[in-house]
């Protein structure tokens, strides 16, 4: 059985989140993935936070026995709150609060509550780590359904500058989430997708293989950069914001055939895809 709860837990990977945001605001709502991406990047940075200032224990942290090697592999930094947990909620029922259908936020809240007992079940979580994490979770996926982040005039390169600025003084040893979660904030905070999905299934499907390629070429490339580089702050964070500026941005430049320019769309506005 731990292999099956093993499989369902690593959907709580950082490479499930990036395919599914890319796909959600290539083929469904561009301005609203933006919106989903900067509260997730929130979400995250939040989940990070509260992690190494409390930096309470996991299950297995004095008694190893509980949960398998495989188990704690899946299981970085302290305990509270499940980062599975809170990350999986913020994205799927982020998307679920703005399509507003009824099968898919049933499809999102079991597949969120089946990762999340998966935490429970492989012994690298307490109950009240997945619960928070679970409550903080619903609270950044209704922010990413009712909030417009701003980004008219120098609203739009001013925050993440200032957010790499954060990043370069962050002292030598940092937890690596806080300069990953800079960059995802400053990438999604810049990203102004003015494109139109495609609308027929072809143009769908080429999109999604064309701009995965793409997007995973990009973070593999750049997770070969010399380990000294990648543990500095401001590099990671760099790392993060060019890949989401990539996704955001290169990809429909690079695909605009399937993704033509969305006629009359305001700078800086949201919009809204039928």
């Amino acid at each position: 059985m731990e292999s099956l709860w093993l499989m369902i837990t690593n959907l709580g990977r950082d490479e499930v989140f990036i395919v599914v945001l890319a796909l959600f605001t290539w083929l469904v709502r561009p301005r609203g993935g933006r919106e989903l991406g900067v509260a997730f990047a929130l979400s995250y940075l939040l989940n990070s936070a509260l992690k190494y200032g409390l930096n309470l224990p996991r299950p297995f942290t004095n008694d190893p026995s509980l949960a398998s090697e495989a188990a704690r592999a899946t299981a970085g930094g302290p305990g509270l709150p499940s980062g599975h947990a809170q990350m999986s909620a913020t994205l799927w029922l982020g998307i679920a609060a703005q399509l507003r259908s009824t099968g898919f936020t049933v499809f999102a809240a079991v597949l969120v509550a089946v990762i999340a007992a998966s935490r429970l079940l492989l012994n690298v979580h307490y109950p009240s780590d997945v619960v928070v994490g679970l409550l903080l979770g619903v609270g950044f996926a209704l922010l990413a359904a009712r909030v417009h982040f701003p980004q008219a005039g120098a609203l739009r390169w001013g925050v993440p500058a200032a957010l790499l600025v954060v990043a370069a003084l962050l002292p030598a040893g940092a937890p690596r989430e806080f300069g990953t979660g800079l960059g995802l904030l400053a990438g999604f905070w810049a990203a102004r997708p003015t494109f139109a999905p495609p609308r027929d299934w072809a143009g769908r499907l080429i999109v999604a293989v064309l701009g995965l390629v793409m997007v995973f070429a990009v973070y593999f490339a750049l997770g070969a950069l010399p380990q000294e580089l990648k543990d500095m702050g401001v590099v990671r964070a760099l790392r993060y914001a060019a890949l989401v500026l990539v996704a955001t941005e290169g990809v429909p430049l690079a695909l605009r055939r399937w993704l033509p320019a969305q006629a009359g769309a305001a700078q800086g506005a949201p919009q809204v895809v039928h």
